[in-house]
């Protein structure tokens, strides 16, 4: 028989325990609350489910403006300032790595504001939907025309989704999935398919592969770096075979002209830290990888892996380079004009992208933007099927279509 003493126990700790429940979540609202509510509750709950409603309120980073339903364009926009002043130490690792400046690759493409939908440049849709990164102040807008349309500038929110902003899921692998996944970079199908990932997804609760953060921000520093860069180029290169492959993609991307000497694009891929331009930051990044997989793996087993990624690299240069000089060749021989910036004549411009009039052109595009990417991201990744016949097969193929395509470029020519 149950006493009257544990009768009614049993029934108000629910109660007591639901009551607490909705005080969390719904804890003291302020008058913006208040209002939110009403509005759009998702924003109220998602707040004050994390850490952050204990000591901040909405005026902590959207200002005090705002205050009705007339003005809300008062209302400020949080940034990177907003969240280093409580967060310090991370917004210093992060000003200082390459997610920061990933709104700078953009402005190095031709004609990118004018012929891209409004909805890009404006930083919700399409490449700056994830490129919307590294808009810190208003000041990036007043200095380029190109980005006057922006208006949902993202850093530490990218990670952190507001409004919750929960360090539980930035640690998670599917906070890296909306942007690195898919044509140019599929690092999450690369490593969600990998050994690392199984491990991983078989036993979460144990830990025992390694996610992205494992690897690319060990320890929690938010500074994100690799020794390759997003373009995987690197001068000096003691390989000389390697360098003349990289000597004609470095021209075909505007950065070194016909004579080999730097162009002004050098100053953008220097300012997006892009590439590696000096032998002791490639050697520090790769140092710090190595420290990091030696966690889990021999120093043996682990440089190997490493170098024989960095031969994927060297060999699909070598593919990229041929497609680069079988449309360079119908420049010089007049068969296909060429209407790009003429900063990388003769030769094409790989940043002009699927900006092209020509399905030989078009090739080459596919070639330096998805297959080569794939052939060494998926190396580096431990996923040889993408390697294989995602990357390395799909160059393969695109060079014998390319020539087969100036073949028949050159034999219409010569009966017109």
């Amino acid at each position: 028989m149950v006493s009257k003493k544990c009768f009614w126990v049993s029934i108000t700790m629910p109660v007591l325990l639901f009551g607490f429940l909705v005080s969390s979540i719904y804890a003291k609202p302020s008058t913006c609350e208040e209002c939110h509510l009403k509005l759009n509750p998702g924003i109220v709950k998602d707040f004050n489910r994390g850490k952050m409603a204990g000591v901040l309120t909405c005026k902590s980073c959207h200002g005090e403006s705002h205050t009705s339903a007339d003005d809300a364009d008062k209302a400020k926009l949080p940034t990177i300032k907003t969240c280093k002043k409580c967060h310090a130490k991370q917004a210093k690792q992060y000003m200082s790595g390459k997610h920061a400046l990933g709104l700078l690759p953009i402005t190095a493409f031709p004609k990118f504001e004018h012929q891209q939908p409004q909805a890009f440049i404006a930083g919700q849709k399409g490449c700056n939907g994830c490129h919307n990164l590294g808009i810190t102040d208003e000041k990036v807008r007043e200095n380029n025309k190109a980005f006057q349309y922006y208006k949902y500038g993202m850093d530490c929110q990218n990670c952190h989704t507001r409004h919750a902003f929960s360090k539980k899921e930035a640690l998670q692998p599917e906070a890296c999935n909306s942007c690195h996944t898919g044509f140019d970079h599929a690092q999450w199908e690369m490593w969600s398919h990998s050994k690392h990932g199984a491990a991983y997804n078989t036993d979460r609760q144990a830990h025992r592969g390694p996610t992205c953060q494992d690897c690319h921000m060990a320890d929690g520093n938010h500074r994100v770096m690799t020794a390759w860069g997003f373009l995987a180029l690197r001068l000096p290169e003691s390989d000389q075979e390697w360098m003349g492959y990289r000597v004609t993609i470095l021209q075909a991307l505007g950065v070194l002209d016909k004579d080999a000497k730097p162009t002004a694009r050098l100053d953008v891929v220097k300012a997006a830290n892009m590439a590696r331009l000096d032998k002791k930051s490639w050697e520090d990044e790769r140092a710090r990888m190595q420290a990091i997989c030696q966690k889990c793996h021999s120093a043996t087993f682990a440089r190997e892996n490493l170098k024989n990624a960095d031969l994927m690299i060297k060999a699909s240069d070598k593919l990229l380079a041929q497609g680069i000089n079988i449309v360079k060749d119908l420049y010089a021989d007049g068969i296909i004009k060429k209407e790009t910036n003429a900063a990388t004549f003769p030769y094409p411009d790989l940043l002009t992208f699927y900006e092209v009039n020509t399905p030989v052109e078009e090739k080459l595009y596919e070639m330096f933007m998805d297959y080569r990417m794939k052939t060494y991201q998926a190396a580096f990744h431990i996923m040889p099927d993408y390697t294989t016949w995602y990357g390395l097969a799909k160059m393969k193929e695109s060079l014998v279509e390319m020539k087969e395509m100036a073949r028949q470029m050159r034999a219409g020519a010569k009966k017109s």
